[in-house]
């Protein structure tokens, strides 16, 4: 979208907290932090809207405006004022100096005024800048700006979710507020009121009703010249609150007659500082940002800012340098000794080194990322900080095996630590050249992942963070992507020494450092008993792969395109017309306008209605095309995200699908998988269900085995909480979501329909993850106030478990932390936030996070301990996939009693929390029959 017209002044005035706000919220479910525990989140969507702005509009004329934070004119008129305001969240508020020396840098000048808010500011300038032959754009997404709109006026709403910029001008202003002129938007908001600003209205009065009576009555003056108009509550309320809506009109209104003066010369834009943008940018850790503004000229003309070089995309050469951080040391800085050893002679002499540590540091440098398919190039070994060894290797395969096979001895030691950086991929690839590492393993992301879950575990970050070291990039040695397609074989040799030398002994350095967290903050049993065994276990399950029937795959492809076309068909004919089902602005078009669904639909910032699945599934009753619709996007998201690519991903050597378990993601805990993400794999439907048969055991002497927890969150909520009525229906096998219906209804066992098990199940569920009434009214398609009824009746009839919820929150308020039963602690920084929405997702994962962590540290200490049973008997079966609470084997089929016996034994003993664990195990001719 361009807001070009044929002037060439073009003046964007930026309303900042509006923007403020907007950045930081936008990342308040996945906050960004750097590697001192900073929130960057403002800071960077701030800078991402900035950026965005000048690449794409080249304002020749800009302005940040600010609030101050003191009492306007309006408070003076009205005390209760914006009095329910929340206040700004503690994080927010360390954002704000940042982000005004990021605008500083930007050398666009900041404006405010004592006594007047930013609208007012930036409503007086827009005017005058419009009799000076202005363009003027209110960059803003407060609709109150929408009263200044005129020809050369434009509110201009910044991108959201991945939508493109709006621009509003005259005719936005009309269809969105059904006015003839954009000052009658001031008549509309003093009806209807602002709940955000606290501007009362007229009680009764909603947008709908605001706008249609000033659509009619074209002002707040001509409604009453006409009030005898009305009729019932309505009349009576504008009577009685007349004098209420005339203030809050006045309120809405926007002053025009600021005492600001506009010079034209001080909001020139003008080239910025890219030497304090790199500084502020080095700071915060804003790693892109920096290499895009090393990609900028330095030196700016107008022919540069017309063709987009300055604020366009980067223009990188091999000669960049990376940016050196402030006050960090580096290769440069730091005497060290690092040698390449490229003889049979010095390599044994480093094996007899090594055979003698307590513990030693290596990492590999290989050709790639997939294990699978990548070649080793060089590994190095670390054992004194500031010294290391780099084992060169030749690019024939055969050669370099009987180089890495000469130090089996050494990695097969049991007595030595073996410490690495993600040492599983350094294991994985060991073990594809035939060599098993055992014994004790470090590993210095998954160290730093116990104690800071929330943040980066990357060595870069961990090194600035620990040993304030700026460590060599990968770019150094063989460029960014897309430069040239190299890899570290191409690398020089002497900087191929540096790199992985510098790699492991800085990882080595990390060992010593982070283990003294470990020791604070009580995970180091966590870390020894369960996450570094856990590695094998996962290098195992990755390299076992699981095999996949692709015909199978192919035939379904069929029946689901058949089924897609089917209901796609059906779609058009309850449209009664022919339309593109695909397009979510021809399908809002057909359920909202022809179809008239919901007459209270809403437009997106795209001028289309919003046909979101959340949307729909709230008015899936209100038509037979709702379900329709929904299982068209379920079948074709289940097709391209599953059936047709799945097959893509197997690998041509192994014939099987390997994908990558990562235990340093969630920050609950959790397992997540990459490449392909198979914790995602739809099981709920029927068809989802039906993809589960394409998962098949490795050859027919081989059989699936699949054993899944039977509701252990609901069973570690029960224990964590010790609800006695929960712990009694656990240990009596009884159904918790019947008996949860039968006391919440007050209604004997036998009376609870399949109806009421379905709302209790919802409810059960629900409250772990700290539901509401309004999100369980929408989960479940009920009225609010049943769906608060539901609740009440949950915590009436389990107190306890109310009593945990509240006792995880104020706890964690205390100490800043919850964990699990296992000590995994997830730190809640927000917890005592005085804004209420930044507190309450804090609340929610305080009460979360200890019975999702809890569930993650059960699963895990059985999948350990089932590696090791299988392995002390010495098994030809293999552990092939976890997914959420389920594991998976590839079963020789005579080994299949024994097997059932060791899963049933470990991931039902292993851990006792008090309530029974129960493991549902099936086997089969494919993953489906099984589960």
């Amino acid at each position: 979208m361009t807001a070009h017209n044929n002037t060439d002044k073009r003046l964007f005035l930026l309303d900042a907290y509006a923007l403020i706000y907007r950045s930081y919220f936008a990342f308040i479910k996945n906050p960004r932090f750097n590697s001192k525990g900073l929130n960057t989140s403002a800071m960077l969507g701030f800078v991402n809207i900035l950026e965005q702005l000048l690449r794409e509009q080249k304002p020749t004329h800009i302005a940040v405006v600010f609030d101050l934070n003191v009492p306007t004119f309006r408070h003076e008129m009205f005390e209760a004022y914006k009095a329910n305001r929340e206040v700004m969240p503690e994080d927010l508020q360390k954002s704000i100096p940042y982000i005004r020396k990021i605008i500083e840098a930007y050398n666009i000048p900041m404006l405010e005024k004592a006594g007047f808010e930013a609208d007012d500011v930036i409503g007086t300038l827009a005017k005058k800048a419009e009799t000076m032959g202005y363009t003027t754009y209110m960059m803003t997404p407060d609709k109150d700006y929408a009263q200044l709109v005129s020809e050369n006026i434009f509110m201009y709403k910044p991108s959201k979710g991945g939508e493109a910029p709006e621009i509003w001008g005259i005719p936005q202003v009309q269809e969105n507020f059904l006015v003839d002129e954009p000052w009658q938007v001031i008549d509309v908001l003093g009806l209807m009121g602002d709940t955000a600003d606290n501007i009362p209205g007229c009680p009764g009065v909603g947008p709908k009703t605001a706008m249609k009576l000033i659509s009619e009555f074209k002002s707040v003056d001509g409604l009453y010249q006409n009030i005898d108009s009305q009729k019932g509550k309505l009349k009576e309320n504008l009577v009685e609150f007349e004098q209420q809506v005339r203030m809050s009109r006045k309120l809405a209104e926007i002053i025009l007659d600021v005492p600001v003066d506009f010079d034209e010369d001080k909001i020139v834009m003008e080239e910025p500082n890219f030497q304090k943008l790199n500084e502020i940018y080095t700071e915060l850790e804003f790693r892109q940002l920096i290499k895009k503004q090393e990609a900028k000229p330095q030196t700016t003309n107008d022919n540069q800012f017309e063709q987009g070089t300055l604020f366009g995309s980067p223009i990188t050469t091999p000669e960049e340098k990376p940016v050196e951080a402030k006050n960090l040391d580096s290769i440069n800085t730091i005497p060290h000794q690092y040698y390449l050893i490229e003889t049979a002679e010095q390599r044994a002499s480093l094996r007899a080194e090594l055979s003698v540590q307590k513990e030693f540091c290596f990492d590999t440098e290989t050709t790639g990322l997939d294990t699978m398919t990548a070649e080793l190039v060089c590994m190095s070994f670390a054992f004194r900080s500031h010294e290391a060894y780099c084992v060169t290797l030749p690019a024939n395969r055969q050669q370099a095996t009987e180089i890495v096979h000469e130090f089996r001895l050494v990695f097969g030691d049991e007595k030595i630590v073996k410490i690495g950086q993600n040492i599983k991929y350094d294991l994985s690839i060991l073990k594809n050249y035939g060599l098993e590492i055992r014994g004790p393993l470090f590993d210095t992301m998954i160290a730093h992942y116990l104690i800071q879950p929330e943040m980066k575990h990357n060595l870069d970050y961990l090194c600035e963070q620990y040993l304030n070291f700026q460590k060599i990039t990968t770019d150094t040695l063989i460029g960014g992507k897309g430069l040239f397609e190299k890899t570290m074989r191409d690398a020089d040799l002497e900087q191929l020494r540096d790199y992985s030398c510098e790699d492991a002994d800085l990882t080595l350095q990390l060992k010593y450092a982070v283990e003294k967290d470990l020791d604070k903050n009580g995970t180091r049993q966590l870390f020894d008993e369960v996450e570094m065994p856990l590695i094998y276990v996962l290098a195992d399950m990755e390299i076992a792969g699981v095999n996949l029937n692709t015909s199978e795959l192919k035939i379904y492809a069929g029946v689901l395109s058949k089924q897609i076309i089917e209901i796609e068909r059906e779609i058009i004919q309850l449209a009664g017309e022919e339309f593109n089902v695909s397009s979510p602005k021809q399908l809002g078009v057909i359920l909202f306008e022809k179809l008239k669904i919901d007459p209270n639909a809403k437009m997106t910032k795209t001028k289309q209605y919003s046909t979101a699945e959340e949307t729909l599934e709230k008015l899936s009753d209100k038509h037979p095309i709702i379900a329709k619709i929904l299982d068209y996007r379920g079948l074709k998201k289940l097709l391209s995200t599953y059936v047709e690519a799945l097959p893509l991903l197997i690998n041509p050597k192994t014939k099987k699908l390997h994908t990558n378990y990562n235990q340093a993601i969630a920050a609950t805990g959790r397992l997540s998988s990459t490449n392909p993400n198979l914790q995602n794999i739809p099981i709920r439907d029927e068809n989802g269900r039906e993809l589960r048969k394409a998962f098949i055991p490795s050859d027919g002497e081989h059989t699936f085995l699949s054993a899944d927890y039977s509701q252990i969150e609901l069973r570690i909520m029960a224990a964590l909480s010790k609800d006695a009525q929960m712990m009694e229906a656990f240990r009596n096998n009884q159904d918790i979501h019947s008996i949860t219906a039968s006391k919440i209804y007050k209604i004997p066992l036998d009376q609870v329909t399949s109806d009421m098990r379905r709302k209790a199940k919802t409810a059960n569920f629900g409250i772990i993850y700290g539901i509401s009434a309004f999100g369980l009214s929408a989960r479940l398609n009920i009225p609010r106030t049943e769906a608060k009824q539901l609740i009440d009746g949950y915590f009436e009839n389990f107190p306890d478990i109310k009593k945990f919820m509240d006792s995880s929150i104020e706890n964690a308020r205390n100490v800043g932390f919850v964990e699990t039963i296992k000590g995994r602690k997830r730190y809640l920084n927000d917890i005592n936030s005085s804004n209420a929405v930044v507190r309450g997702v804090a609340e929610r994962n305080a009460i979360n996070a200890p019975i999702q962590g809890s569930a993650a540290d059960v699963i895990k200490i059985a999948m350990v301990n089932i590696w090791k049973a299988m392995n002390e008997q010495k098994l030809r079966s293999k552990m092939i996939l976890q997914v959420h609470d389920e594991l998976n084997f590839d079963v020789w089929i005579p080994e299949l009693e024994q097997m059932k016996a060791i899963v049933k034994h470990e991931m039902e003993n292993d851990v006792n929390i008090g309530v029974p664990l129960t493991v549902e195990m099936n086997a089969g001719d494919n993953w489906l029959d099984a589960h």
